[in-house]
């Protein structure tokens, strides 16, 4: 009886074993022949889109615990934040009544509208992703180029996009039209190209 465990155990893992090497052997097989198709024009599989959506939440949600907001933010503040979202963000994130550049709509995988996604992050989640970026999103990272003060202006003012009226959206970051530090991708400071 005990000998008959133990095959059976045995059994068993050489059957997981080869599970694994099967699985293996497919992804490797898509992975060579290209049989995943990449292109931005068709949207994820179900399965792929669940696999990003969810590494992506995790990956923040684990990483931003830790970064504390400064205790308050002034209007100044705010409006400097809206003055860099609108020149680096808008066209990709959209605004309360300013929608997504044309270009950005054939993004995969799309970028959310923040008006709304916003209020599905926490502060220092919306600060991390700022500063760090996120991979195959389209969404750099504007640590390297941008300070955390500048970045916790920007998280505070996208953190209020939700409730935000389209008047107000228009309204912010107008004094300070063109001094914002805001760069397009694939601009460092000074305005040349990386």
């Amino acid at each position: 009886m005990d000998r008959g465990r133990k095959l059976a155990g045995l059994g068993f893992l050489a059957g997981f074993g080869g599970t694994l090497v099967l699985i293996a052997l497919v992804g490797l097989a898509v992975v060579y022949t290209g049989a995943y198709n990449i292109a931005a024009t068709e949207e994820h599989a179900s399965v792929t889109r669940w696999a990003f959506d969810t590494t992506f939440r995790n990956s923040v949600e684990s990483r931003a615990p830790d970064l504390v907001p400064p205790d308050e933010f002034t209007d100044s503040m705010i409006a400097a934040g809206a003055t860099l979202y609108k020149a680096s963000c808008q066209h990709c994130h959209a605004g309360p009544g300013v929608g997504r550049a044309e270009w950005a709509s054939g993004m995969r995988p799309q970028p959310p509208h923040l008006t709304e996604a916003a209020a599905e992050w926490d502060l220092p989640e919306i600060f991390w992703l700022a500063r760090h970026g996120a991979k195959m999103t389209g969404m750099p990272a504007f640590g390297p180029t941008h300070d955390d003060a500048t970045l916790w202006n920007v998280a505070a003012f996208v953190k209020r996009l939700p409730a935000m009226e389209p008047e107000t959206y228009a309204r912010l970051g107008e004094a300070q039209n063109g001094d914002g530090g805001g760069h397009q991708h694939g601009e460092a400071e000074g305005g040349h190209a990386r």
